[in-house]
């Protein structure tokens, strides 16, 4: 249950005139724990050669990554307020951070927000690419796990968080919202190395609605390499999303993305999303690859709403590589999500959830050779991808909010 603190309402503030205004501010403990059984076959590690295996395990965060935080909110007057937000992650199943070295590896920012004026944040939190494209994003009713795009080539799941980010976000008029971040590399010597940049805007009206987006990533290390610890999407040193689909390419000196999502309702029970990104890795001199590497993506989401109570949601993508170092026969990637959400409450529920995905063509290894593609479904099995071209996986999970 989410529990609201109020704070300023009885606390003078001090230094005031007598017959000062009091500000108005609360607190708000909330988080969510999800567990479930998964099945997945052929599963390896990213760059192993050895046969894969099918394997039952436990999972944390399937449908919504397991979580507990803290957010703020301070009335200022004026329609302006400060506000706060701090989110751990963690692996209900062992009890772990889910990025170890990272206390508030989820969000940790604080910032103004005004009516008028818009919104101004810092700290570690999303890009503007991802925060307005998120509403029509496949992992809303497919989730991440099993229903990002592959390994979640084009960043539209939640793995992809920047340290030392400003972002702000416009007011909405006419049904338009825009939003501009910019991670600091903070690398000695350089100002673009490191960094991070996005800009994106959105359109809402009615049952129609449509965003669009472009990121920029660069590398801290000079000329490609390993991410080093000042890359302000680095992960405690390393670059989050590293998946058999991308593996060849995660030395890249810089990273693009650009997508346009929309979405329509088409009743209380129908709605249905559309999605196209395209995704460019570009070579530097300690790159083991040559030449930019291209990835575009097609998707699709139907939902429907069978009761108050179900919701089934069906997805496909369809991801193909462009033809480049040395690969005449390019990979491509087709992925099946299904999904199943029955509600007890609007706090606790029931999911189950199966994907299949098929790979074809040829594509990079981690030391640059070319290597058959294999399948990784979602971004849930990054780092244990199929030892083949196809991969099956199904869960059976429940979730809880506070």
């Amino acid at each position: 249950m989410k529990r609201q603190v109020a704070i300023a309402a009885a606390i003078a503030l001090t230094g005031g005139a007598a017959g000062s205004a009091f500000a108005q501010s609360s607190v708000t403990l909330y988080g969510n724990i999800d567990m479930s059984i998964g099945y997945q076959n052929n599963q390896t590690t990213v760059g192993s050669t050895s046969n894969g295996h099918a394997v039952t395990k436990m999972n944390s965060g399937i449908w919504s990554g397991s979580r507990f935080g803290f957010k703020g909110n301070e009335d200022l007057g004026g329609g302006t307020s400060a506000q706060f937000v701090l989110e751990q992650g963690f692996s209900g199943d062992t009890g772990a951070q889910s990025v170890s070295g990272l206390m508030f590896n989820r969000q940790a920012f604080v910032g103004l927000a005004s009516r008028d004026y818009g919104a101004l944040t810092l700290g570690r939190q999303y890009t503007s690419y991802f925060s307005m494209l998120a509403p029509y994003s496949p992992i809303n009713w497919l989730t991440g796990f099993y229903g990002a795009h592959p390994g979640d080539i084009d960043s539209l799941d939640t793995n992809y968080r920047v340290n030392n980010s400003i972002v702000y976000t416009s007011p909405t008029l006419g049904g338009v919202t825009v939003s501009g971040s910019y991670g600091m590399g903070e690398t000695p010597g350089s100002v673009g190395n490191g960094s991070t940049w996005s800009l994106a805007a959105r359109y809402a009206n009615g049952p129609f609605g449509v965003g669009t987006g472009f990121m920029r990533v660069n590398n801290s290390s000079v000329g490609g390499g390993a991410w080093g610890a000042n890359s302000a999407l680095s992960n405690a040193g390393s670059e989050p999303a590293v998946s058999a689909i991308n593996a060849g390419y995660q030395l890249a000196a810089a990273q693009q993305r650009f997508a346009v999502l929309g979405s329509y309702t088409f009743s209380p029970a129908w709605d249905i999303s559309v999605s196209y990104s395209n995704v460019q890795y570009i070579p530097g001199v300690n790159s083991k690859f040559a030449s930019q590497a291209i990835f575009n993506t097609g998707g699709a989401v139907l939902h429907y709403k069978a009761t108050p109570t179900l919701d089934l949601a069906a997805g496909y993508s369809y991801t193909r590589a462009a033809k480049a170092n040395g690969i005449a026969d390019a990979a491509t990637y087709h992925q099946i999500t299904l999904s199943q959400y029955y509600s007890f409450s609007k706090r606790t529920g029931l999911y189950v959830l199966e994907a299949y995905q098929k790979a074809n063509g040829k594509t990079l290894s981690p030391t640059g050779g070319i290597i058959d593609a294999t399948a990784s479904i979602g971004d849930g099995q990054n780092g244990a991808p199929s030892a083949t071209g196809s991969q099956l996986a199904v869960a059976v999970g429940m979730i809880h909010r506070f």
